[in-house]
């Protein structure tokens, strides 16, 4: 029997990874990621002179070592992690009775390319298209920049399929209750520490200040998590990783804290990033590992990461769910 059309698809759209851990291949990245208006938001004449002149002339080689050291058999971890879930959701739902639905992967910088998935589709003639960007909570950066780059497909497209957008996620109930369950189970299995940081992505508070609910969205997200865990308010902070720049960002800055906490007699911590859906440079290389050497080396004794959801069963329901409820 012929299989039936693809009527539906389902993008999970994710922010990107370079091709290879080399130079090269990190200035082909950084100079689509770092063009982005969305991204830097400063005059574009004076940001061209510094991306060009400085940005992509140092940073490809420290941000080269830094992928090698996490780079695998599958290539970057990112990439073969969000494939993962992608395959994991798309089994929920051929389970639920929807296997007439089609579930790809994007990713906003690098491959495989927004504009190259979307064309796939065409061609198969998809009548519906759900994006979920693998973003739980709202940033014009990421959120709203995936969004551009659909729009600026669509706008060449003489038909465009039904779009349906998924904007962010930061208080569903599964959602929640999917982090939740991976702290609770890592506790259960090797014991709480003294302290759990939930560290999201930084963000400028330049942005903050002009409207992005990004870091209102974090918090929101942490207090839940605590609240479901039952920690009590001493047990758990939230902090921001992955300053770029010397612009003010949202404090506290998660580095700054795990200098300071041996200080203050805490030696043991968790770290946990609810922000990512699956580990990452940021997470792999950054938490894990250099985060790690800066614990210790302020008096720490134990840091130890909690991983992401990446694509556990209770990640690939929720996102399962969140598409259910707009089919």
């Amino acid at each position: 029997m012929a299989s039936s059309p693809v009527k539906t698809c389902v993008m999970l759209l994710n922010l990107g990874t370079p091709d290879a851990p080399t130079p090269a291949a990190l200035r082909r990245y950084l100079s689509e990621f770092l063009s982005d208006t969305r991204v830097v938001e400063i005059p574009r004449v004076l940001w061209w002179l510094i991306l060009h002149g400085i940005v992509l002339r140092l940073r490809p080689r420290k941000s080269a070592k830094a992928y090698k050291s996490i780079w695998t058999d599958r290539g970057s971890p990112l990439l073969a992690l969000t494939q993962d879930l992608a395959d994991a959701v798309r089994r929920v739902l051929d389970s639920d009775g929807h296997d007439d639905i089609r579930v790809e992967i994007a990713m906003r910088y690098g491959n495989p390319s927004i504009i190259s998935r979307l064309e796939a589709l065409r061609r198969l003639q998809v009548d519906k298209l759900i994006v979920m960007p693998l973003y739980p909570q709202y940033a014009a950066a990421t959120t709203a920049s995936a969004f551009d780059a659909i729009a600026a497909v669509f706008k060449t497209w003489r038909r465009i399929p039904a779009l349906n957008f998924i904007a962010g996620y930061h208080d569903d109930p599964a959602y929640i209750a999917a982090v939740s369950e991976s702290i609770r189970s890592f506790h259960a299995a090797h014991g709480a520490a003294d302290l759990l940081l939930f560290s999201f992505h930084g963000l400028p508070q330049r942005c903050r200040d002009l409207g992005d609910p990004y870091v209102e969205q974090c918090l929101d997200t942490a207090e839940r998590i605590a609240a479901q865990l039952g920690l009590p308010h001493v047990a758990w902070r939230v902090v921001f990783q992955s300053r770029f720049g010397k612009a003010e960002w949202v404090k506290p800055y998660c580095v700054d804290v795990l200098k300071s906490l041996p200080c203050e007699e805490i030696r043991n911590v968790d770290v946990v990033c609810p922000g990512f859906a699956v580990d990452c440079l940021e997470t792999l290389e950054e938490i894990a590992i250099t985060n790690r050497d800066i614990f210790l080396a302020a008096g720490g004794v134990s840091y130890r990461y909690i991983p992401a959801l990446n694509a556990g069963e209770g990640h690939a329901r929720l996102v399962a769910g969140l598409i259910k409820e707009r089919l």
